[in-house]
């Protein structure tokens, strides 16, 4: 058994394994893509035969030709398809006739045994390989030659994958040629040589989305994968050494290498612990072996998570979340005032804004506002000092040339409205401020500016609701004083007329009686807020009784259909609320009614459908269109009446309804009048109720 050479080809096996997968995965249905995967598969078939011929070594000769040439065809097809037109004809049709026609030959061959004594079978497998490889090799410089700037780039690393493994396969079997044999050292160092064009081949396909291949390589798996294998690298190279030292040390030699490899595995250490040389390590991936310098999925789900957090102020947050991106280690932030005549310091992460010394307020006509107003540019300060005409020698604010360590001034926009700006540290090297840092910054700058302007907004909001509470609380006693005045006013102008009518001195006692108590109540409220309704059983058909009986100093009087039994005796409608509030809800839509009815009548009728009961008010008044009902009649503070009205009685009467498992509806036509229905759950104690006929 030929142990390097099973693990040589077994290693590139898996490696074409896992590359056919990943295309498998990530094919979008291209041509290229197909034949790329064709390759890659008959690459790994081709590579668990040579593994197993040379665990066993007397696999037939046939298969191994069979899988060198159905290799070499494969990735000759793939470069054919590449070449296109920009290939000479008579190149790729060759091609394509050379790899069949020498398929076809090592498969008949067999039937053919008068040929198959003439040729020598090591012959034919380094012929039939030197010819593949050449023509592949051809193709690769036809491919790179004809592609343009950017396409050279995008293809170098497949030309240096599949290039190699051609180059490589020309180099032993020109071997082969002049020596007579094929080297068996040679042979088996190919399946490493193979297994190297893997990483390139995946690298490739990533910069060549018009393959239609999309495969994503995570940046970590590249950076941690280069670490292993500079670190492996690293040990190789040190066992080796060690070797030398204790085979020239003499007597000495086992100490010196112990002392070598403590010495070595600290620089090691020293060397991994290093935040410097990852940097450094990390720039050199993103330049080399991606087209964006960041990992944008990474950055913006950090970015994210950062502003969500709430354990520091928001603009501090903020300034974390951008400064993190770059490794920046600080920032400020300013943000335009009241005014909006000045761009004033209200953070700065990590230090307080009060740690950071000489900093002032920057003036909205400032140059340098005007600049990043007007241009929407990002400023980088190092290459301002370096080049200040690219900057319109704009004049920098007097603190800003203090810190010598501040580096970036990124605008945070609002739509096209400078709302802001940020000022970071310089990141450490190696940096450079790129067109990929720009457009960045850019970005979430706008992000941040929406979410520093939602965040005020919210703010002025909440205030703006404190005061509306007020103004409610306000409402609400304002109506229950002018419901009161009104009372007390009827009085007034009743007073004259009727003052020597004990009836009427009756009333107005009473009348003052409920004034008094509704004010002590209402202070009461105002003084203690309660905290919950005072519901008990109450009749409805009394209350509603009472309550006609209140408005009937007003024109129309109401008239009022109670509900019956079927013996024709009234019936009692019991329902659970607060008898007070429920009495103030009856007379405002009572009023209401009134109020919309100069002439013509009203009429209340009361019912009760299964375990509710139903209050009916009707008028024939001036009535409402289908759109003020629906979207004015019940918003508080919104009234018809001008300034004689609050606009909240029809809300409280709604939300009260509701709050005690009610419902209101309200149907109503221009010059047709109105119909008011409250509907009320019945009292559990009450008598069990059936449908009234009304009279």
């Amino acid at each position: 058994m030929n142990t390097l050479g099973v693990a040589t080809y077994a290693i590139a096996a898996l490696g074409f394994l896992f590359l056919t997968l990943l295309l498998v995965i990530s094919w979008r249905g291209r041509k290229v893509g197909a034949r790329l995967i064709a390759a890659s598969a008959v690459t790994a078939v081709w590579a668990f035969v040579l593994a197993a011929e040379s665990r066993t070594g007397h696999m037939p000769l046939l298969i191994v030709y069979v899988a060198e040439i159905a290799r070499d065809a494969a990735w000759l097809l793939v470069l054919t398809e590449l070449a296109g037109s920009a290939a000479p004809r008579i190149l790729t049709v060759g091609t394509h006739v050379l790899w069949l026609g020498l398929l076809v030959l090592v498969i008949a061959l067999p039937a053919l045994p008068q040929l198959a004594a003439r040729i020598e079978p090591p012959l034919l497998l380094s012929r039939a390989g030197l010819a593949l490889a050449l023509c592949g090799l051809v193709l690769t410089e036809q491919i790179y030659r004809n592609a343009t700037a950017a396409g050279r780039s995008s293809l170098r690393y497949f030309i240096l994958g599949v290039g190699g493994m051609l180059a490589y396969d020309l180099f032993l079997y020109s071997q082969a040629e002049l020596v007579g044999g094929i080297s068996l050292d040679a042979w088996n160092v190919r399946g490493a040589i193979v297994a190297c064009a893997v990483p390139l081949l995946v690298l490739s396909v990533r910069r060549n989305p018009q393959w239609s291949l999309d495969i994503f390589v995570s940046r970590q798996v590249v950076f941690y994968t280069t670490t292993f294998v500079a670190a492996g690298v690293y040990l190789v190279v040190m066992a080796l050494a060690g070797y030398v030292i204790r085979d020239l040390g003499g007597t000495w030699g086992g100490v010196g290498q112990i002392l070598f490899f403590a010495g070595a595995a600290a620089v090691l250490a020293f060397l991994m612990a290093s935040s410097a040389l990852r940097r450094q390590a990390a720039v050199f991936i993103s330049k080399h072996f991606y087209s964006n310098k960041y990992d944008y999925r990474i950055e913006w789900l950090r970015f994210i998570d950062t502003l969500s957090s709430t354990q520091d102020d928001i603009r501090r947050t903020t300034i974390r979340a951008v400064a993190q991106i770059f490794d920046s280690p600080g920032g400020l932030l300013f943000v335009s005032n009241e005014s909006a005549r000045q761009f004033v310091p209200v953070a700065a992460w990590p230090l307080d804004l009060e740690a950071v010394a000489g900093l002032q307020a920057v003036d909205a006509g400032s140059e340098l506002v005007q600049f990043i107003s007007s241009r929407q540019w990002i400023v980088d300060l190092q290459e301002y000092r370096r080049s200040p005409d690219f900057y319109q020698n704009m004049e920098l604010p007097a603190w800003l040339p203090r810190h010598p360590t501040l580096r970036i001034i990124s605008p945070l926009l609002e739509q096209d409205r400078l709302f802001g700006f940020f000022v970071l540290y310089d990141p450490p090297p190696p940096f450079d401020l790129t067109y990929e840092d720009r457009d960045l910054l850019k970005t979430v700058g706008r992000h941040v500016a929406t979410q520093l302007a939602q965040h005020e907004a919210d703010r002025k909001l909440a205030e703006s609701r404190q005061f509306e509470a007020y103004s409610r609380l306000t409402a609400f006693m304002m109506h229950d004083l002018k419901n009161s005045v009104a009372q007390l006013g009827l009085i007034v102008t009743n007073a004259e007329r009727h003052k020597r009518n004990p009836d009427f001195v009756d009333d107005v006692i009473g009348t003052i009686a409920n004034t008094v108590e509704r004010m002590t109540r209402l202070i009461e409220q105002l003084r203690d807020p309660p905290r919950g309704s005072r519901l008990q059983t109450i009749r409805l058909d009394e209350l509603v009784a009472h309550a006609i009986t209140r408005c009937s100093l007003r024109s129309p009087v109401p008239t009022y259909t109670r509900a019956l039994d079927v013996s024709g005796y009234g019936q009692p409608v019991c329902v659970q609320a607060d008898p007070e509030r429920l009495a103030a809800v009856l007379d405002h839509v009572l009023r209401n009614a009134q109020d919309a009815t100069p002439e013509g009548s009203i009429k209340v009728e009361l019912a009760v459908s299964g375990a509710e009961a139903i209050l009916v008010v009707r008028d024939t008044g001036k009535g409402m269109d289908a759109e003020f009902v629906r979207e004015r009649l019940f918003r508080p503070f919104d009234s018809t009446k001008g300034s004689k009205g609050m606009g909240i009685g029809a809300y409280q009467t709604r939300e009260y309804v509701q709050s005690i498992g009610g419902h209101v509806e309200v149907q109503s036509s221009p010059g047709q009048g109105t119909t008011f229905s409250i509907t009320l759950p019945l009292a559990a104690e009450s008598p069990a109720a059936q449908p009234l006929a009304m009279q």
